[in-house]
This record gives structure tokens, sequence and C-alpha cells, in this order.
């Protein structure tokens, strides 16, 4: 396995219910379907859905390998009995309210809690939980700061909390883009996929936040000399993957940068 192979695969959770694409629930099934047997599909994982959804989804009879990922309402409760009546493959539940970290949850099913507050990580930790990171929105006050950004995947080493990223991960490097869809939009700085990826197997080797924000605002292509080995480990226990509600974008830029 190469390292950009290492880095990539199975790293992008398909989001396309989401803004900006915001499709409607046939057409994101569709298009998943579609990506699932794309020359580049062992670069795709699973498919976000909000709990509310859920009856949409399974009308349209999903195949048996789809792996799922929803996002919680603030009914906990009653969205855990939901998923236990589902069919689908649902193995990761997506969750904002921090107070939530100290229940259980069934086995089989890994949560992740969205936090700002770092000081939450020894509890998500404790709960054998996961935690998530917003890095992008529609608006450029949605994205946090490059410094943020560095000290979440320094905590998260050290505390030794796995992570996913959501929102604003369309392409592979920092780059000055449209931030949605429509025309004449919101247009800002976003960062890389690549960037986010590679600083969290720096961080993981014990690279301090100081070094990481340099990486994260790097808008040319590098791995830093990392192996596939570290960032084939990195993956798999630490920085599992981010959700985007596009596809297409990161194949074609990566394409573009003659990464893949």
């Amino acid at each position: 396995m190469t390292p950009i192979r290492a880095l990539l695969e199975g790293l992008i959770d398909y989001a396309g219910l989401f803004p900006p694409s915001v499709l409607p629930m046939d057409e994101a099934v569709r298009t998943f379907e579609r990506y699932r047997h794309s020359m580049e599909s062992w670069m795709l994982a699973r498919f976000i859905v909000p709990v509310a959804k859920l009856d949409e989804l399974e009308a349209f009879e999903p195949a048996k390998d789809w792996r799922v990922s929803v996002l919680a309402s603030a009914d906990l409760e009653s969205d855990l009995a939901r998923i236990g009546r589902s069919p689908l493959q649902i193995d990761t539940i997506e969750i904002k309210a921090s107070d939530q970290m100290g229940r259980r949850f069934p086995a089989g099913l890994t949560p992740y809690f969205e936090i700002t507050d770092l000081a939450l990580l020894p509890a998500i930790r404790t709960a054998g939980a996961r935690a998530k990171i917003r890095t992008g929105g529609v608006t450029p006050d949605a994205f946090p700061s490059a410094s943020y950004i560095a000290r979440f995947l320094e905590a998260c080493a050290q505390a030794r909390v796995a992570f996913k990223a959501t929102a604003g991960l369309h392409h592979p490097l920092r780059c000055y883009r449209a931030l949605t869809y429509a025309s004449g939009g919101p247009s800002g700085w976003m960062y890389g996929f690549l960037n986010v990826f590679v600083a969290a197997v720096l961080a993981r080797k014990g690279i301090p936040a100081t070094e990481l924000e340099p990486v994260l605002l790097d808008e040319s292509p590098t791995l830093r000399g990392l192996t596939a080995e570290e960032i084939a480990d990195a993956r798999r226990e630490f920085a599992i993957s981010f959700g985007s509600c596009s596809f297409e974008e990161p194949v074609a830029d990566l394409k573009a940068l003659n990464l893949i």
C-alpha cells in the first residue's frame, strides 16, 4: 500500500443529504450507489442520514453491505430505539449533546460526540466514545481557526481519543473557494482534507500543535515523509473519516493533483 492510498482508503463519509448539497433522498441514494460502483469506491465509507429520515432511507431498501452513520436528534433514547429496529447496518451515531457521554450504547454502535470544549475529551475517552470536529460550513465564520484544529488534534492524540471531521473539507488542500453551490454565494478559505489528516497522523506521533498549524495552512501536496504503515495505523485507530456532501469534488481534485 502506498502512503496516499493508506491516507485515502475509506476516508469519506457521504453526506449528500446535508448542506450545501441538500439532495432529496432518492437522488442521494442513487448517487451513493453509483459512487460505490466507481473506480474510486475504495475511498468511500458510510452514508450519513439524520435519524428523522431513516424511514425514507429504508424505503429504498439499500444494499445490505451499506454502512450507515446516523445523526442523532435531541431525543437520544428514542433514537437508539429506532436504530435498534432498523434493518440497516448502522455502526456509528453522531451526537451533539455532551450530557449523554455517561450513558451506555448498544454493542456495535460507536458514538461520536461533536465538541468545541477540549476539556470534554477525557470524558469521551472514559465512555469509550470518539470525538467529532466541525471544520467548516457554508459561511466563512463557520470555519474554526487553524490553531484550534491543531489543538484539537493534539488534545485527541494526548487523550487517545479517535475522531472524525465534518463540513468544509471538499478539497484536498487549503484553498479559497465558493462555500455553497448557489450563484453569488459566499466564498472563503477552506481547509484541505489532506492537510487535516496528515496533521492528525503527525499529532499521533507527538508533534505539538504549534508545528501542526503550518501543516493545516499548506497549499501544496505533501505527506511530510510519513510512511504507509504510520498512516494506516493512525487511520485505523485515530483519524477515522470526514463527512462530505460531495464525493466527486474530492476525487476530481485528487486526480488533478495526480495523487490518484
